[in-house]
Formats: C-alpha cells, structure tokens, sequence
C-alpha cells in the first residue's frame, strides 16, 4: 500500500513538473518577475531532484519485493520452490511458515544482493544486467561464493530452537567463521532442477510466491 501511496506521489509531481516546465517554455516572459523566477527554480531544479531522490528511493523499495525479484523470467523456477509441499526445502518452509515475510522473502535470505552489497556486489550486479539483456543467461544459475552462513545466524542465532540444540552449540564456532556450512546440513535449498514432481503447497487465500 505504501508502494502505492509513493507511486501515485511521484506520478502528480511528475505532472506538476510539466505542466510548469510547458507553461514556462510557452511563456517564457512569466519567468522575468520575481515570482516568475521562483516558479522556474523550483520548476527546473528543486522538483527534478526531488522526483530523482523519490523515484530512487521508490525503485530501491520495490528491488526488495518477492515480486520484482521473481519478475525476470530466469528466477521463475526459484519462486515455484518457494511453494514445494516439504518441509526439508529451506526456501518453502521459510515462505509458507512466515520465517520470512512473504513480501520480501528473497531479501531477506540474500540481503547483499547487487545493489544492496558491497562495490564488489554491484559489479556483479552490471553483470548480471549485460547477461540478461544480451540473450547470455546461464541454464543454471550458481552463486560467485558459497551462501554466508551470517544470512541465517542474523535470524536463528539467537533463536532457543538453534541455542539449545546441542549440535549447534558444539559448532557455533565453526557456522560464525563459516568453516562450515549450514548447508552441509541443510543441503535442500532451491534445487529447481528436481521440482516438476514435487506436490506443491497452495496459500489459504490463493497466493502464490
């Protein structure tokens, strides 16, 4: 709803920021006065970098969506995982027991995705953009390094399921160096390659990822 509210904001001041830059164009004696200059600042300077900083900031909200990640068409096996009906696919009980919120289910395991890491993230960001848009994408997708184990830690750390299991105490030391994996365990990930099979879970009120 906020998404919304943001968007139809930017779409009037993108209508205000024309009609006062045509008006200004067609009439550019309006421009001469006092006030006519204070409606031409604020038409060609202040509202464009407004509207810059709000679209940014509008776009960055949405990249964190469920939906704009799963909108390429490469990442539509990755949301069909998200709703595999067993619980040993960490992505789907994640999902569907709102381990995650279901609105930023992507972000939240994969929060230096891209835009959102360090420059060496956002290199690899530009390269996934010349990938996409040059007809080049993978058959299969892999990450450039192993999942670090700090993604789920953020989360399960302190959790009394993962404080007292004594597994994860004997190894806390090694799961917070990531010298293993919680995926050596918990090896069930998104495998898309193996879900045509797979019986699928369906939301209560119809949604899917």
């Amino acid at each position: 709803m906020a998404h919304v509210d943001l968007g139809l904001g930017l779409g009037l001041l993108v209508l205000i920021t024309v009609v006062l830059i045509a008006i200004l164009v067609r009439h550019p004696g309006a421009a001469r006065g006092p006030g006519g200059k204070a409606v031409a600042f604020v038409a060609f300077l202040v509202l464009p970098t407004v509207l810059t900083f709000l679209g940014l900031e509008s776009h960055l909200t949405r990249a964190k969506s469920t939906e704009f990640c799963l909108s390429c068409h490469v990442m539509e096996p990755y949301g069909r995982s998200l709703a595999i009906d067993d619980s040993d696919y960490l992505p789907a009980v994640h999902f569907q027991n709102n381990l995650t919120p279901r609105d930023h289910a992507c972000f939240t395991c994969h929060t230096t995705y891209t835009m959102f890491g360090d420059v060496e993230a956002k290199l690899a960001g530009l390269k996934h953009l010349w990938i996409y848009y040059s007809g080049q994408t993978p058959e299969h997708i892999e990450l450039y390094k192993p999942y670090n184990n700090r993604e789920c830690l953020s989360c399960h750390g302190d959790a009394r399921s993962f404080a007292e299991g004594d597994l994860h105490v004997d190894i806390l030391a090694e799961l917070k160096s990531n010298e293993t994996s919680c995926l050596d365990c918990h090896e069930w990930v998104h495998n898309v390659g193996e879900l045509d099979d797979l019986p699928t879970w369906q939301a209560a009120d119809g949604g899917q990822p």
